[in-house]
């Protein structure tokens, strides 16, 4: 038996399929999720080989695979930081996002480094705007500091991907038009809990982060259990999942857009 049709065409909006855990199995992850009713999967990378791969990706599962490219925000290295925008200029035509970027004061607490990063996450900002991509952006530990330095920067399509601050940190970027994707991990998360109750079913989307991040955290996490996310705001929100499901596909195309990026290789 198939998906139930208003269950179908969801996205998962932040997963890592470039990650050697999906090395072995990568047709039969996205034909599961495919099955579940998870249509298509942004790819988010960490360093400049996670986007090339990611492009790979897009070319062999054309239209489920939405590459992104980024530097996750540990990788202190602002020549790197200026190759991979190099990347994403050329290859701008082909991605959906630039991710994942941000920052992150769980791992990084110097303050010079905390410095280094925040400049590679203003660049980024900038190059969103320059070239019209949403942001993909990781925030542990420092929810209000990346708000504060979008806002700042004028960021206006932004996706906040597993936010871990308080739901009060969460308002000013819900006004700036922001959106928050929920992983899987809400199911045994309070945190995650109080902030899909409090945030506007208007302004949330699917995601999984897999490999991490799922219903168990002792298993592989994919794509298919998007689904779980949005189950559980259907849940917490006391609302049928049909409503939160055409919601979130609303949501996606407001900040993703419906088309896919262009194929092919973009030649400069």
């Amino acid at each position: 038996m198939g998906v139930a049709p208003e269950l179908s065409g969801l996205t998962d909006c932040h997963a890592h399929l470039c990650d050697g855990s999906f090395a072995g199995d990568l047709g039969e992850v996205l034909a599961r999720a495919r099955d579940a009713g998870v249509g298509a999967v942004v790819a988010v990378g960490e360093t400049r080989a996670d986007a090339e791969r990611n492009l790979e990706l897009a070319e062999a599962y054309p239209g489920v695979v939405r590459p992104t490219a980024g530097l996750y925000p540990t990788h202190l290295d602002p020549a790197e930081a200026e190759r991979v925008a190099d990347l994403i200029r050329r290859e701008r035509p082909r991605l959906a996002a630039i991710g994942e970027v941000g920052l992150d004061r769980w791992k990084v607490r110097d303050e010079r480094d905390l410095a280094v990063q925040r400049e590679i996450f203003a660049s980024f900002i900038d190059l969103s705007i320059e070239v019209d991509l949403p942001l993909n952006v990781h925030s542990r530990s420092a929810g209000r500091y990346a708000i504060d330095v979008l806002r700042e920067r004028g960021a206006t399509r932004v996706q906040l991907h597993a936010f871990d601050g308080r739901a009060a940190r969460a308002e000013p970027a819900v006004g700036a038009g922001y959106f928050f994707s929920v992983p899987p991990s809400v199911v045994r998360s309070p945190q995650k809990q109080k902030l899909v109750r409090r945030l506007p079913l208007s302004c949330l989307l699917l995601e999984t982060d897999s490999p991490v991040l799922g219903p168990d955290r002792d298993q592989r996490n994919e794509p298919a259990n998007a689904v779980a996310s949005l189950r559980a705001i259907a849940e917490i929100k006391g609302l049928p999942v049909s409503e939160v499901a055409a919601a979130v596909r609303e949501n996606t195309a407001r900040l993703y857009g419906g088309a896919e990026p262009a194929a092919g290789r973009h030649v400069s």
